[in-house]
């Protein structure tokens, strides 16, 4: 058990805290998580409670012979996650596949600790990212300089996961789940170079991670997700664009959950995408600050959205970390244009 799987009630931990609360491996009370909710035929949304926050970041169990979890949230996530896996009657052995949509921490800094929890399940990952869950020393380095103390404070790290249990995702590759459903891959590159989509053939389900952006139930905006290193403008565009052509019947999002007009929201997506874009670029080219232009553009967004909430959507998709993405992006466009003039 290695003292990772602590379940719902007393029976794992002693009497410590009595039957209504669940502990993490170190004895820590974590919060009771909301129960899985069904928002589409065999497939559950899971709350992983980031922060404590309820839905800011999902994770999702496509249910089936060979039942497939896509996300895992991030490390200080995970004893909820194991929770709620062991709610829906999950144990050791009957977890078949993990999928990550891509290695951004709020997505899977969990996957060494689920894969050693579910020792059956094969994890699947983009091309450019199985290394990095191999062996994820420089992640974890560049995480700690992009979120210093948030790093262990809100997402824990990443636990490697031994080279033989990853299985890397090519474009258009299936995965099968039972008899009659499948999930196929989608190659999704611009918010990340490591980015992969999953369409589920049964419920007609997109699972998109942050390619859409970032749409908050509590906050009811979405919002491009631009963040350093690798955003790509034309990337992210043609990467909505082939979501689009596979006509989904909904669109469930990393932060957070299905929403169901998809076409509409792909359409708002690239429209607010080439706006920041734009707005990014126009500061940029006058030696003006991104995220104050973009802040001051976008601000009216958020008029009558509680300070609370205002806060989950900073932290999740701030302007800072869009703003540094764009000029990233920018500065990277200016410099191969100049090397190829």
């Amino acid at each position: 058990m290695g003292g990772h799987h602590h379940g719902p009630g007393g029976h794992h931990h002693g009497g410590a805290g009595g039957a209504d609360h669940l502990h993490d491996a170190d004895g820590h009370e974590i919060p009771v998580p909301p129960p899985p909710r069904r928002i589409g035929d065999g497939v559950l949304e899971l709350d992983t409670l980031l922060g404590g926050w309820e839905r800011v970041t999902a994770g999702y169990l496509v249910e089936g012979d060979a039942p497939v979890l896509v996300e895992t949230g991030s490390q200080s996530s995970v004893p909820l996650l194991l929770a709620h896996l062991e709610q829906v009657g999950l144990g050791p052995d009957d977890l078949a596949g993990v999928v990550v949509t891509h290695i951004h921490l709020d997505h899977a800094g969990g996957v060494g600790d689920v894969a050693r929890a579910f020792p059956k399940a094969t994890v699947y990952v983009h091309p450019k990212g199985a290394r990095h869950l191999a062996d994820p020393t420089k992640l974890i380095d560049s995480a700690a300089r992009v979120y210093g103390p948030l790093l262990d404070s809100l997402y824990g790290r990443l636990d490697p996961t031994p080279a033989e249990r990853i299985h890397v995702l090519e474009d258009g590759e299936t995965i099968r789940v039972s008899s009659n459903r499948e999930l196929t891959a989608i190659d999704s590159p611009g918010h990340a170079k490591h980015h992969v989509g999953l369409h589920d053939s049964e419920s007609g389900i997109l699972f998109v991670g942050d390619a859409v952006g970032v749409k908050l139930p509590d906050a009811g905006v979405l919002r491009p997700s631009t963040p350093p290193p690798d955003f790509d403008l034309h990337l992210a565009l043609t990467s909505l664009r082939k979501f689009a052509g596979r006509k989904p019947t909904g669109l469930a999002l990393a932060h957070y959950g299905l929403l169901s007009d998809p076409l509409d929201v792909l359409d708002e997506a690239d429209g607010t995408l080439r706006r920041w874009a734009d707005v990014a670029e126009a500061a940029y080219r006058n030696g003006e600050d991104i995220a104050a232009a973009l802040s001051t553009t976008f601000a009216a967004d958020l008029d009558g959205v509680p300070e609370e909430h205002r806060e989950k959507l900073e932290v999740m998709n701030g302007v800072h970390s869009n703003a540094a993405g764009f000029r990233r992006w920018l500065t990277t466009n200016d410099a191969s244009a100049a090397s190829d003039g």
